[in-house]
């Protein structure tokens, strides 16, 4: 059994900034659990626009505090994106948010991220993987 807070992720290799100075990501769950997912919670700040497209990886998001426009590129459909609001990239669809005010969400990709991603010039997080354990790791 593994218990861990987001807040003992501050500042460890688990608390990743972007290259873009657009958003920040607690990892609690990573490749290196090796259950099959990942888990995140990713804060993305108010004016600030970041389109993704996640090639190789199907997200779920949770938005729990804030607000964003969500325009799917695929179809060309916006959302409006507030606390409670759930979408899902089950076609790895191609997106942009425009957040209107810090936009916090709770993350779940799968195949799960090592930690080590970030978006390139297309907006994809490569498919990285772990190395096989030798110890189990402490947070």
């Amino acid at each position: 059994m593994i218990v861990r807070s987001f807040k003992d992720l501050e500042g460890t290799d688990r608390h990743v900034k972007s290259a873009s100075g657009t958003w920040e990501s607690k990892r609690i769950v990573l490749a290196r659990e090796r259950v099959g997912f990942s888990v995140h919670e990713t804060v993305l700040y108010a004016g600030t626009e970041t389109s993704m497209w996640y090639a190789h990886h199907v997200e779920a998001v949770v938005c729990v505090e804030g607000a964003a426009e969500l325009t799917d590129h695929e179809t060309g459909k916006t959302h409006s994106i507030t606390a409670g609001t759930m979408y899902l990239l089950d076609g790895h669809e191609r997106h942009t948010l425009r957040v209107q005010e810090d936009f916090r969400c709770v993350c779940v990709f799968n195949p799960p991220v090592t930690g080590r991603e970030d978006h390139d010039e297309n907006g994809v997080y490569p498919l990285l993987t772990e190395p096989e354990p030798t110890e189990p790791e402490e947070v």
